[in-house]
């Protein structure tokens, strides 16, 4: 007799004799087999990339040799009365407010407008997803030249309202305006073609019944898309706040954390003032300090969603 478990099989000889025997199950083989290549993968490029961080934060040191001059927390008392690190923290969340309250309702009813399936529709959300695809230097480059106050477009601009040239890039009131103009328009598209993925899949004799029943546009938007939408929100607001908190590459092209250095995120700070400062053990502080944020954030999210959808169920 054979008794089939989770783990592999369990079996019993005909004369009485009962021996177990353990044989593992083709789901147990296949999950080692792609579980250890990323466990190897997360623990070479994640965890002991951290663990060295942590013990970097409490020397200070330059990068080269071993770290030898322990300071203990002197790294982070330092950055508590860091008058730029708090700025450039004080801008990764106002990026994040951005991201919640602009480009995630501008992606939602872009949604909303071109989710159907036609040929126009088609070409509206290759267009708008177009500067996702783009890497995050080259948006970068193509909106210095934009905002370019000598040849780019901004100039132009000047030149046909007969203004004086306007340099936004270098205002302290604008610059920063100027780059969550374009983290929007970067980022738009790819919470859009989640929405829209989240509204194909919204049964359509769903929409017909409610519409029989009376219910205008509006209120199909309110009772049965945005519901069906709640798990896409949900992930989609999870990626908006922790990417927020991560950007780096388009800050560098345009700004490069100027003027002042009042443009700065936590991650262009961290690059500024650790990595081309050589200054790796205040460096690593400010990496451990956004690496809990984001991991606060993560499981904090993610269990409260888990705790509503049980007590839904």
């Amino acid at each position: 007799m054979s008794i089939q478990t989770g783990g592999g099989t369990l079996t019993e000889t005909q004369a009485g004799v009962k021996k177990v025997l353990w044989r593992p199950s083709n789901a147990l083989v296949t999950l080692v087999i792609f579980m250890l290549p990323a466990f190897i993968l997360f623990t070479t490029f994640v965890m002991l990339p951290m663990i060295d961080a942590a013990h970097f934060s409490l020397y200070k040191w330059n990068g080269y040799g071993s770290p030898t001059d322990f300071v203990g927390l002197q790294n982070f008392e330092r950055l508590a009365g860091n008058r730029i690190f708090l700025h450039s923290f004080g801008n990764s969340l106002k990026i994040i407010g951005t991201s919640l309250f602009i480009q995630l309702p501008l992606a939602l009813v872009l949604a909303l407008l071109i989710y159907e399936k036609h040929w126009s529709n088609t070409v509206f959300r290759l267009i708008f997803f177009l500067p996702y695809i783009l890497a995050e230097v080259a948006s970068g480059l193509i909106w210095s030249f934009i905002f370019d106050g000598d040849y780019g477009l901004a100039a132009e601009i000047a030149r046909w309202l007969h203004v004086d040239n306007f340099y936004i890039l270098a205002n302290r009131e604008w610059a920063f305006t100027a780059i969550m103009t374009v983290i929007v328009w970067k980022y738009f598209g790819f919470h859009m073609m989640i929405y829209i993925a989240g509204l194909q899949s919204i049964p359509k004799d769903q929409i017909e019944a409610i519409t029989i029943d009376g219910a205008g546009p509006l209120q199909v938007i309110r009772y049965v898309k945005l519901p069906a939408l709640k798990p896409a929100l949900t992930m989609s607001v999870f990626f908006s706040v922790i990417g927020a908190m991560q950007v780096f590459d388009i800050i560098i092209p345009l700004t490069n954390g100027g003027p002042s250095n009042l443009t700065h995120t936590i991650v262009s700070f961290l690059y500024t003032f650790g990595l081309q400062r050589m200054n790796i053990g205040f460096g690593s502080a400010v990496g451990i300090i956004l690496f809990l944020f984001c991991a606060t954030f993560a499981f904090t999210y993610r269990s409260t969603f888990q705790r509503e959808k049980g007590t839904a169920r």
